[in-house]
């Protein structure tokens, strides 16, 4: 009566293959920084973060600037758009009013996710679930929408 169809009995370690052998530099090739990682193609490998590191590196680029995060564009449209869904006409907008209103629509937006980000750390989690959102939008209030 057997156990298992492996063919790698109990306690047994498998084998390793050795690693291949690195090219030795020449006399008239200098040895390069960064060219250690990468493949035989000549091209560099792309760089690759540890999980998190990089998004709290976003994190730390967005908290330091001022400029918008939403383009301006899609958001030009976006307005037009719902404004065009109330009423038939096609309305003129001033740029300083889309980008007040635009300034305005990101401020709600980032006050919205810390709220939702305290949520989540209340609940003992670091992922931002959408109840967390719908949790802190029901404490703010109807008319704070």
């Amino acid at each position: 009566m057997r156990h298992s169809t492996s063919s790698r009995r109990k306690g047994a370690t498998p084998k390793r293959r050795p690693p291949p052998p690195a090219p030795s530099p020449g006399p008239r090739s200098p040895k390069r920084r960064g060219a250690a990682g990468a493949p035989s193609g000549g091209t560099p490998r792309k760089r690759r973060y540890r999980p998190g590191s990089k998004a709290l590196k976003e994190i730390r680029k967005y908290q330091k600037s001022t400029d918008l995060l939403l383009r301006k564009g899609p958001f030009c449209r976006l307005v037009r758009e719902v404004c065009q869904s109330y009423s038939r006409e096609s309305y003129r907008w001033q740029v300083y009013a889309l980008l007040a209103l635009q300034e305005a629509a990101e401020a709600f937006l980032v006050m919205l996710f810390s709220d939702a980000n305290l949520c989540a750390i209340h609940a003992k989690r670091v992922t931002l679930f959408p109840r967390d959102i719908q949790l802190a939008r029901r404490i703010r209030g109807v008319e704070s929408l």
